[in-house]
């Protein structure tokens, strides 16, 4: 018998309530509350010895005859599971139920005791714990949103930082441990982390293999991560225990409008409740523990580390770039290109082939997809000669036929310039040697039309792979550099004097009407002269 109900017993007896209110509040039989009441009623008149109860006989069960067989099993086999000695018990005649069976296993073979956790704690600016916890919020203006809490956590002084953000990827863990670094003001020596793919990548002969971009960055901060044993929780218990005083504090009882009304709230919450509330370890307050471990942090660079990720996304017939499922326009005239794309925390900036800045839009967020960030001045202005001339620009990039296909293509069709500014969206998917081919089988026949090109794409040709474009629109980009100034071969007469000087140094040289690697030959007085087909310059005849 639990003592708590052996108390709540003698409680409400006190009080005055009968033995069958109490034993059906309680959940127990009148018996039970009669034996109890009589217990101690005896060890207050009787004194302590009364108090114990006489251990009861243990009834006989029907596992009783087969208490030679189960000894038997389970000395041949100790993992033999409650299922299985079941199933044989019953071929030897035992008539009774699973959960008796198991009942009785778990007497004979207890499960083993866990060993106590030992606490421990950390010098001052020695470590920190990082982790993630997951909730549900139902926001009053956004609905029901699935969010992720992130908590850095410092172990000496238990003061932490909380933000709740919209997933765990790498670029959003990054620059919640900046922002938790300048909250803190410095860095931890060690940070324990869970086995998530952010920092660590897997195991090889049980050591973990962690992230090569996530120790760039902490390499950056000078902190060391540590990769916690997997499916052991204890080891980052002071960044654990926390989530369900965030849960009970600060989620309990408070509604929401949107996200960043929430981490208004949290802000406001760590500042005014768990930063100057007494812990229940340390008995001081975390602000105040934090004032005296800030001096042992690691001190923040003075460049933070640079997180812009940099991709490539090709502009569809509409004029957009795509990030994580919302588009970004782009001036109309860069339509079918592959162009570059820079994604900071708060804004996405596309680059043209010169990698000169073309659009800057703010960054939607992430998980509302479908929205469309989109200026003005990066549509078709009503300049429509500009718009013309642009188009016949583009169309002359595909080939000598392409000036042709357009102007049939406007002469045939009625809307024949917005086919055209959607032909070239046909670039994003298809190689551009297809798509010019396309247009001469298209001229060929006199089939002037954006179906008919497109017909002749899907029979004819294949998607490219996008190696292939990365690499199109690389050469592409480097052609001018290389071809606008080349530097032709020097004739061999601007070298003559090089062996003349030779000469006159007391080397002996001899040359041939047939210039090639035997045109000059040297002693072993003197170092060698530069090879007039060399590529090194004046270091080239530099000893090494």
């Amino acid at each position: 018998m639990n003592e708590s109900v052996r108390n709540e017993i003698i409680r409400l007896t006190q009080q005055g309530l009968s033995q069958r209110r109490i034993a059906q509040r309680l959940q127990v039989s009148r018996d039970t509350v009669r034996r109890i009441v009589r217990q101690v009623t005896a060890a207050r008149t009787e004194g302590g010895a009364a108090a114990a109860p006489e251990p009861r006989a243990r009834p006989r069960r029907c596992l009783d005859p087969f208490d030679a067989v189960i000894q038997h099993l389970l000395g041949r086999f100790p993992d033999l599971t409650a299922r299985r000695l079941w199933e044989e018990l019953r071929q030897r005649g035992f008539t009774g139920s699973y959960p008796t069976v198991w009942r009785r296993l778990q007497e004979l073979r207890p499960a083993p005791a866990q060993r106590p956790v030992v606490r421990f704690e950390t010098a001052p600016g020695a470590q920190a714990q990082m982790d993630y916890a997951t909730y549900t919020i139902a926001f009053t203006e956004a609905g029901p949103r699935r969010v992720q809490l992130f908590s850095y956590l410092l172990g000496y002084s238990r003061r932490q930082y909380l933000h709740f953000v919209e997933r765990q990827d790498f670029d959003t863990t990054v620059r919640q441990h900046l922002a938790a670094f300048s909250h803190l003001g410095g860095v931890a020596a060690t940070c324990l982390y869970d086995n998530f793919k952010v920092v660590v990548q897997g195991y090889e002969d049980d050591e973990p293999i962690y992230n090569p971009r996530f120790l760039a960055f902490a390499t950056h901060y000078g902190f060391r991560p540590w990769a916690c044993r997997p499916r052991r929780p204890q080891t980052k218990g002071k960044v654990e225990r926390p989530f369900h005083y965030a849960e009970t504090s600060l989620l309990c009882g408070r509604e929401f409008r949107t996200l960043s009304h929430l981490n208004e709230v949290t802000a406001w919450w760590l500042a005014n409740v768990a930063d100057v509330r007494v812990h229940g370890e340390t008995k001081e307050r975390p602000l105040d523990r934090h004032a005296a471990e800030r001096a042992y942090l690691l001190p923040l660079p003075a460049q933070p580390y640079a997180l812009a990720q940099v991709v490539y996304r090709h502009v569809s017939a509409e004029g957009l770039v795509s990030w994580h499922g919302n588009g970004y326009s782009v001036p109309w005239r860069w339509i079918g290109r592959l162009l570059a794309v820079r994604i900071t925390a708060e804004e996405v900036i596309v680059y043209g082939p010169q990698l000169e800045e073309v659009a800057r839009h703010r960054l939607l967020p992430a998980s509302s997809p479908g929205q469309r960030s989109i200026q003005p001045e990066h549509q078709p202005q009503p300049n429509e000669r500009l718009r013309r001339s642009t188009l016949e620009e583009r169309f002359s990039e595909l080939g000598p036929l392409g000036a042709r296909f357009l102007a049939g293509l406007v002469q045939v069709q009625r809307c024949g310039w917005d086919q055209a500014q959607r032909l070239l969206g046909l670039l994003t998917v298809y190689r551009r040697t297809d798509v010019a081919a396309a247009l001469e089988r298209a001229v060929r026949f006199g089939a002037f039309s954006l179906t008919a090109v497109q017909r002749i794409l899907a029979a004819s040709a294949r998607p490219k792979p996008v190696l292939e474009v990365l690499a199109d629109e690389e050469r592409r980009r480097l052609e001018p550099l290389l071809l606008d100034n080349p530097v032709p071969p020097r004739p061999l007469q601007d070298y003559q004097h090089l062996c003349s000087e030779g000469a006159s140094d007391g080397a002996t040289t001899r040359t041939t009407d047939h210039p090639g690697p035997d045109t000059r030959a040297t002693d072993s007085g003197g170092p060698p002269p530069a090879a007039a087909g060399g590529s090194g310059g004046p270091e080239s005849g530099r000893e090494r």
